[in-house]
């Protein structure tokens, strides 16, 4: 294996962290955000980035709040709001957290072996 290869593999392992860190990030966020009503209806709520892509449909996984006078409440005076799991959720950001700094490091001490072979090499 190449060490270009090796540079290459934990390049796209700090991005694949960061975007784990990014999706979990954004669920904790918006884990409070109400989800607008007329939504709920077309078999798959449409709110920014929670569990999904954004702007994507994806099932409804909601938790329900009885408040009939909030702005965002349905027929029922129920407000939906994202079921995030934030127990799982702050597992995710810790993981990925440590992931990318694990590939940070090993591209780090790769890249000074590299720069010191080139420094012996240069002698």
């Amino acid at each position: 294996m190449s060490i270009d290869a090796i540079l290459e593999a934990s390049r796209t392992g700090m991005q694949n962290e960061r975007t784990r860190m990014d999706a979990a990030s954004r669920n904790v966020a918006l884990a409070n955000q109400p989800i607008d009503p007329r939504s709920l209806g077309t078999g798959g709520a449409t709110f920014s980035n929670v569990l999904g892509s954004p702007g994507q449909p994806h099932p409804t996984a909601t938790r329900s709040v009885l408040d009939p006078g909030h702005p965002m409440a349905d027929a029922e005076g129920k407000v939906h709001y994202p079921a995030v799991d934030m127990v799982q959720e702050m597992t995710t950001l810790l993981a990925a957290s440590r992931g990318y700094e694990a590939n940070v490091r090993s591209f780090n001490t790769l890249r000074g072996m590299e720069l010191k072979a080139m420094e012996i090499g240069a002698k």
